[in-house]
């Protein structure tokens, strides 16, 4: 099934109709693919493991906490 973003809105109910029927639903915007929602279960075709981001602070000596202070440094702080 394709839909748009005004489907989504207004016809919400035909889109979980759809994922119901085990569908995938293609969402468009501006006649072109922005994205697609699965039925769950469903396995994607796209895994984290393939995003550039995955394992990017591996060599890190610093604990997660010890990171996210160090990248919000003052402003998070000034609060």
């Amino acid at each position: 099934m394709q839909t748009t973003i005004v489907d989504l809105r207004y016809r919400m109910k035909d889109v979980l109709q759809a994922l119901t029927r085990r569908e995938r639903v293609k969402i468009l915007y501006h006649g072109r693919v922005k994205g697609e929602i699965i039925p769950v279960g469903e396995k994607s075709d796209v895994s984290i493991k393939d995003s550039p981001f995955f394992g990017m602070c591996r060599d890190e000596e610093l604990s997660v906490e010890e990171t996210m202070t160090k990248l919000r440094g003052g402003r998070y702080r000034a609060i």
